[in-house]
């Protein structure tokens, strides 16, 4: 019994730095609608100038003083970015910020690269808190008990700024109704920009907090994000009390997961999740209305039409032209083409459910790896040829879809995603723990196709072939009655119900349909590389597909095929150089910026505007 509490307090210690991450996420998010994944590099950020001013500032006031200070300069640093990055574009559909935070997370793991360098931080012990004390006959270390007693104090000053002052009034004001608070004459700019502010300081706080535990380095905003993520999800999107409950619950599961079940330690808080989700749609202390306004991504400005004389003539060129590429591209053009095509088509099964249904899934790419996966599998452990195996990649990605499918589409909004999210990490820790079937982190290889299509030049065709016709299969389809039907439940679920269309039926064939095309686009890249493994089922990759959507345009057909696009192409490029994602982020942002509806969007915008121009110069 002693060792199950002292497991507990390390827990309780665990929880400090994770709620004052998380209760900065919830608040940013209740109030500015942003789901900033660039949360998690603000907390690297404050565990990068907490260690370095702890080493200017030595001795108990300035241990205690570089934690202060670390809040304040991360703070200035978030208000910097939200002026700069985010304020341009908080009048784009919701959730599209995503990708401008995904940049400013490049950006900044670039910048602490250069400033810091490659090597980890050792962070230093709290003065006067070296050692331990005995609770029971169990050893505790002393910063862990002043960390457990210094939270409450930390969340009654949260809620006393929340429910006891005018700006709390605001603050709350604004996660309900952030129009009417614009109304009354508030500036929400400002008020934005202090709430994201404090936010980030938040974020710093805890990386600080957390340096005599731990340390510095570079992967330390990947690391916490996803459970930040899962903290204010179970808690409740906006609700603080329901992030502090959940950061102790995930806190104090993990440590007894690590002692008892090891196995379990990497999904162990997404079950958790998904369990707390299928019970409580929207979170333990959350609201539905919460949940219902942030999940629009914004229907198209006019109705999305099939192409006319001009467009088919372009798609006809566009088309014969990949036709004739192999007649003067040379092998590494080809492959890179081949990987254009298999991104674009897995994108366009994402645009799929987004664009057309509304449903922004973070766990997309369960459905590109899992195709993957079943196919090589087959060819591993039966030798199963080619055809057959292929075939069965879209079949088992389907199934899987039906399956995950029927436990999420009841939600919406940032709920689904992260239910997505959730079945994703299970699905990947599945490939990534039974070696003795998927050899773990080793991979499957020499996945080839047959002899007919081992060429560069056959393959390509192959590619092109169902790739491309996977894409027009999904574009007829969206015009389709059932396509009208997915997208009036996106627009106007209530009126598409009152009509007599089963919103959810359609939203749960959507959502199988969309996982049967990433299987293909999955069949046909591991036999395209002759290999699989778990990195094609992680988050990156389900994120990778989000980004390219978004830059593409989400108002737009094209848009996945476009972004898909031109995210290889820059990351072929950019990656020969040393900073590579300084500049990508910077590409991103950039993007974002300068056309917040999309590369195809803002570029179907300028040639609207030149054709009215063209016509009032005739008349």
């Amino acid at each position: 019994m002693a060792f199950l509490f002292a497991q507990f307090l390390t827990g309780l210690a665990n929880a400090s730095s994770l709620f004052l991450v998380a209760s900065g996420l919830s608040l940013i998010f209740g109030v500015t609608r942003i789901v900033n994944f660039a949360h998690g590099s603000f907390y690297m950020l404050g565990a990068f100038i907490g260690v370095t001013l702890m080493e200017l500032l030595p001795g108990h006031v300035g241990f205690w003083g570089a934690i202060l200070l670390t809040g304040l300069a991360v703070g200035a640093i978030g208000a910097f970015v939200e002026m700069v990055v985010l304020r341009p574009i908080y009048r784009a559909p919701e959730l599209f910020q995503l990708v401008a935070t995904f940049g400013v997370i490049l950006v900044i793991q670039d910048l602490a690269l250069m400033i810091w360098g490659a090597e980890d931080r050792l962070g230093p012990r709290a003065p006067g808190l070296r050692g331990v004390w005995r609770i029971f006959g169990e050893p505790v270390p002393k910063y862990d008990i002043v960390i457990i007693a210094i939270t409450p104090f930390i969340l009654f000053a949260l809620w006393y700024l929340i429910t006891r002052t005018r700006v709390g009034v605001l603050v709350r004001a604004a996660t309900q109704d952030r129009e009417m608070v614009g109304a009354l004459g508030v500036n929400q700019a400002w008020l934005f920009t202090g709430v994201f502010a404090l936010g980030s300081a938040l974020a710093g706080w805890g990386g600080a907090l957390q340096l005599p535990k731990g340390g510095a380095d570079l992967l330390m905003d990947f690391n916490i994000i996803g459970a930040v993520f899962v903290v204010v999800v179970i808690g409740g999107m906006g609700s603080l009390p329901g992030a502090f409950i959940a950061a102790v619950l995930i806190s104090v599961l993990n440590v007894l997961g690590v002692t008892y079940l090891p196995q379990s330690t990497l999904v162990l808080m997404f079950v958790v999740m998904a369990v707390v989700l299928i019970i409580r749609p929207y979170g333990l202390l959350g609201r539905e209305e919460v949940a219902g306004e942030h999940g629009q991504v914004g229907a198209p400005e006019t109705p999305i039409r099939p192409y006319g004389t001009t467009g088919q003539m372009l798609v006809i060129a566009l088309l014969a032209l990949l036709a004739a590429l192999p007649l003067f591209a040379d092998r590494f053009l080809l492959i890179l083409m081949i990987d254009m095509v298999v991104f674009a088509l897995f994108a366009a099964s994402l645009h799929f459910i987004l664009g057309s249904g509304g449903l922004v899934s973070f766990g997309h790419a369960a459905f590109f790896g899992g195709g993957a996966y079943a196919a090589a599998l087959l060819v591993f452990h039966t030798d199963t040829p080619m055809e057959l195996a292929f075939l069965f990649a879209p079949l088992a990605a389907g199934l899987l879809a039906l399956g995950i499918g029927w436990f999420c589409i009841r939600l919406t909004g940032v709920y689904f995603a992260m239910l997505t999210l959730a079945f994703s990490q299970l699905v990947w820790s599945l490939a990534f723990q039974w070696r003795e079937v998927t050899r773990g982190d080793d991979g499957l290889v020499n996945i080839w196709p047959s002899p007919w299509l081992s060429g560069t030049v056959p393959y390509y065709y192959f590619t092109l072939a169902l790739g491309i016709g996977g894409i027009l299969v999904l574009r007829h389809i969206i015009h389709s009655p059932f396509g009208y039907a997915l997208r009036a439940g996106r627009d106007s679920p209530r009126q598409a119900e009152a009509m007599g269309i089963d919103v959810k039926r359609i939203q749960f064939a959507a959502f199988a349909l969309a996982g049967v095309m990433a299987g293909l686009a999955g069949g046909i890249f591991v036999f395209s590389k002759g290999s699989v493994f778990p990195t094609e089922l992680e988050i990156a990759a389900s994120f990778d597909a989000l980004i390219v959507v978004f830059l593409g345009g989400v108002k737009t057909l094209a848009g996945g095929v476009v972004g898909a696009g031109f995210m290889t192409v820059a990351e072929d490029w950019l990656t020969r150089l040393e900073y590579w994602r300084l500049v990508l982020g910077l590409v991103i942002i950039a993007v974002v910026i300068i056309a917040p509806e999309g590369i195809v969007g803002s570029l179907r915008r300028l040639w609207t505007r030149l054709r009215g121009t063209d016509e009032e110069a005739l008349q």
